[in-house]
């Protein structure tokens, strides 16, 4: 076969010169003469505007690339470190935030920080970050599992219950004292302390259910336990919280009846009508892994469009929507594992840098302000704690696994973070608010783990039986 090819003749070097003159050279030379003339003819179509159209968006653009990379690797950083000191690494990537917020960075360089987060970014960061807000709200819902809490009955209810009613009572008295002084203008008590309140009784049921992943201690009594109470108590909180933004949006009466009513109606089509037609469409013929994440995340999408434009936060609707898609369906899996690793890795730590540039320090200056902030800080972990410590013995849990799932009940992490940018956002709080529920989601979730060892340590004795029914 080799015989049969034939190999084409040599090339002369005088015609190759030849066909890259006429063929290049003689293009180029042309196309700057066309420029060179059509440099002396004047336009008539807003040339000003069109600079400035040009112009605007790139000095955006390229301060959000350098942005983007220092907001990643700080994120990245603190949280590697803070993971080797035995913390979840939402302390880190929630410290990350802080220090290139004005609390540090805005504090030690202030044109660096100005230079570094120009006002023109607040915007795109707050875009993206929603974006990795409303994907880790999915994955919360789909990581809720109600059927631990049907195996364990009324005795879950009973200590998750405690867990959100006390913290609610004791947010509400905590913001009597606060209202006056830290309240913001114009807002009224009812929306101020229901908010305070809600706030109080959150547990971060994510970063829980990886603390207890990371301890392996998922089988023992105050596991499983714990994420059950974590999962029932979101879920009301969550309730609680629509509540509030309906309530602080000063929508009358009959409008707080709408949004409740269109939101029931909301979750029943999600559970009659979406979940059936998912469990029918995945089962009834088989799906590629690459068609399911781009339906999964426009779902995502859509659903928090419809929350939003029912009157509460857009959060829900991923929520909502995770809570009733399918597990254990390969690509469905294949595709929250995707999503999960571009929203921990990628968009979520642009969430935390961006609450990070709303919480200042300095706006604690003085001593009544550190003493509010530590009043919060006590308020939260006692009444947090030692209500669901006390649930747990009274339902017959032994003291050790009680003060564990107090402990654990106590974390709040990132899902706190998530409802005090909503009250921001709405205005129901100050940012000085802001700031003392920032440190009190830092000071609660940094004492789960070292409190989880030094409960395990000081009580060797045998552990009580299953929680009771």
């Amino acid at each position: 076969m080799a015989d049969d090819l034939k190999l084409a003749p040599p090339v002369r070097r005088g015609r190759t010169r030849q066909v890259y003159v006429l063929l290049v050279v003689v293009p180029a030379v042309l196309v700057v003469a066309v420029l060179r003339v059509g440099g002396t003819v004047t336009g008539t179509g807003g040339a000003a505007g069109g600079t400035d159209r040009a112009h605007a968006p790139s000095g955006a653009f390229a301060a959000l690339l350098l942005a983007l990379p220092v907001m990643l690797l700080a994120c990245h950083l603190t949280a590697s470190a803070f993971r080797r000191l035995g913390q979840p690494a939402v302390i880190g990537e929630i410290v990350a935030g802080i220090l290139l917020g004005p609390s540090l960075l805005g504090l030690l360089w202030p044109s660096g920080y100005h230079w570094l987060f120009p006002a023109r970014l607040t915007a795109p960061i707050d875009n993206l970050a929603q974006l990795g807000l409303v994907s880790f709200m999915f994955m919360v819902g789909h990581e809720l599992d109600l059927s631990a809490v049907r195996g364990r009955g009324r005795a879950v209810l009973a200590i998750s219950h405690v867990g959100v009613a006390v913290p609610l009572l004791a947010g509400a008295l905590l913001a009597l004292g606060m209202y006056g002084t830290y309240a913001p203008d114009g807002m009224d008590f009812t929306a101020f302390g229901l908010f305070i309140a809600v706030a109080m009784s959150i547990t971060a049921f994510p970063v829980l259910a990886r603390i207890i992943a990371e301890r392996r201690s998922a089988g023992l009594p105050a596991g499983p336990v714990a994420l059950s109470c974590a999962a029932v108590g979101d879920i009301t909180a969550w309730c609680l919280l629509a509540v509030v933004v309906a309530v602080a949006g000063h929508t009358p009466p009959f409008g707080v009846v709408r949004i409740l009513v269109l939101t029931a109606l909301f979750c029943a089509l999600l559970h009659l009508v979406v979940r059936p037609l998912l469990e029918r469409t995945l089962s009834a013929r088989p799906w590629s892994r690459g068609a399911v994440l781009p339906v999964l995340f426009s779902g995502i999408l859509l659903c928090a469009l419809a929350t939003d434009e029912i009157g509460i936060h857009a959060i829900f609707g991923p929520f909502l929507l995770g809570a009733v898609t399918p597990r254990g369906c390969a690509p469905v899996e294949w595709a929250v594992a995707r999503l999960r690793a571009v929203t921990e890795a990628l968009l979520l730590p642009l969430f935390f840098v961006f609450s990070g540039l709303r919480t200042s320090i300095g706006l604690l200056g003085g001593p009544r302000a550190w003493c509010w902030c530590l009043a919060v800080v006590l308020t939260a972990t006692v009444a947090k704690w030692g209500s669901s410590t006390l649930a747990a013995r009274g339902c017959g849990l032994g003291w050790e696994d009680s003060l564990s799932i107090g402990a654990l009940m106590n974390c709040r992490g990132l899902t706190e973070l998530v409802v005090l940018n909503i009250g921001l956002d709405l205005g129901v709080i100050t940012p000085t608010v802001f700031t003392m529920f920032v440190v009190m989601a830092l000071v609660s979730t940094t004492l789960t783990a070292p409190a989880l060892a030094l409960i395990a340590r000081l009580s060797p004795g045998p552990r009580a039986g299953p929680c009771p029914r």
